[in-house]
């Protein structure tokens, strides 16, 4: 073995360590930088910039995106949370998969469920069993009219998790939309017994209530 290569092999533990160091600095910046997106988006916004130029790292960017989720600049953060899915450094499958969900989440805040869908189908071409994003995709099917698609994806995402409220609520104002009043007086009740105190699950019981009725006297 050559001095040069013994040498080399010597140092790779250090470099090792000092990449893992690396590593753990980052993370934990950026755990900082989320929480602080939480408490102060507008100084969170600040230090994402700031981090920027530092070197323009993946999770500086990411940190800059969830700031301006924070100050309701959803298209803005939309769009860079979708760059950032796309681009070369973006990480694993897992993470690009991560920011097309939110990528599509922030464009269907924004008012743009065209936008959404395209975000959302591309994150479930990567992880395709994400009730979550089923049921985000369902509410941006809505908002485009495409109901059936939409009953679709909730159809599946509450095969996948039985107990979303959130899906029960979504399928049953799109069962009451269509006239099926009975499904969504299921759907409905079922939401109901898992969470009694739900504002949203209340009003829906009584505009499903009063749709039946009307429907019996007419």
């Amino acid at each position: 073995m050559s001095a040069f290569i013994a040498l080399l092999i010597a140092a790779l533990p250090v470099a090792q360590s000092s990449t893992a160091d690396i590593v753990r600095a980052e993370r934990e910046r950026l755990n900082e930088c989320l929480a602080l997106a939480d408490d102060d988006a507008e100084l969170a916004l600040e230090e994402s910039l700031a981090w920027i130029g530092e070197g323009a790292r993946p999770a500086a960017r990411y940190c800059n995106a969830i700031a301006l989720i924070g100050l309701g600049e959803y298209r803005d953060a939309a769009v860079r949370l979708e760059e950032l899915a796309n681009a070369p450094d973006a990480g694993g499958l897992g993470d690009r998969a991560v920011y097309l969900a939110q990528s599509g989440n922030a464009w269907l805040v924004a008012g743009y469920p065209d936008a959404a869908i395209v975000a959302l189908t591309n994150s479930l071409k990567i992880e395709p069993q994400d009730p979550g994003v089923l049921t985000d995709r369902a509410a941006a099917y809505l908002g485009t009219d495409q109901y059936e698609l939409a009953q679709a994806d909730l159809d599946e995402a509450l095969a996948l998790v039985p107990n979303s409220v959130d899906a029960l609520q979504m399928r049953a104002q799109l069962f009451l939309e269509n006239g099926d009043y009975d499904a969504a007086e299921d759907d409905i009740n079922r939401a109901l017994l898992l969470d009694r105190e739900n504002i949203n699950t209340l009003v829906l019981r009584g505009d499903i209530r009063e749709a039946k009725r009307l429907a019996a006297e007419g």
